[in-house]
């Protein structure tokens, strides 16, 4: 699948380059937060000391930032995915054939991964069609 960005994302790309000196592949919305993916190795770079360029990024870009490590194989895709949702937990997370499917702990979590109007749905099934070209599905 392509990458598409548009003129706001490179917007935040650059800016968030800019106050953490590292390059980002990439950044996408979820829960109305804006989350830089970038290389597993320069983690806490972009985070700064005691979190500096998230909470400067944060004011800049008037959103809420999160730093996510880029998934280097399908293996991190239990990783990845969790940082994405975090604080929200599930209980199992499996790759089936050309699916990912995610099984929540109870009903509360479970709506909570959904959102209103499935929105959080629909927004993880874009990060999970992009990064690992597969459906997502939570049960």
């Amino acid at each position: 699948m392509v990458k598409v960005i548009d003129q706001q994302k490179m917007r935040y790309l650059n800016v968030f380059g800019r106050i953490s000196r590292v390059p980002v592949s990439d950044c996408f919305m979820y829960n109305n937060r804006l989350i830089f993916a970038v290389p597993h190795h320069k983690i806490s770079m972009a985070i700064g000391e005691r979190g500096e360029n998230l909470k400067r990024a944060s004011e800049i870009l008037f959103r809420k930032s999160k730093v996510v490590a880029l998934p280097r194989s399908t293996n991190d895709m239990g990783r990845f995915i969790s940082a994405i949702i975090y604080p929200i937990e599930y209980k199992n997370l499996e790759a089936a054939g050309d699916e990912i499917i995610i099984t929540a702990t109870g009903m509360e979590n479970k709506a909570e991964l959904m959102g209103r109007n499935k929105v959080r749905l629909k927004e993880l099934q874009d990060i999970a069609k992009q990064y690992f070209n597969k459906n997502l599905r939570i049960i």
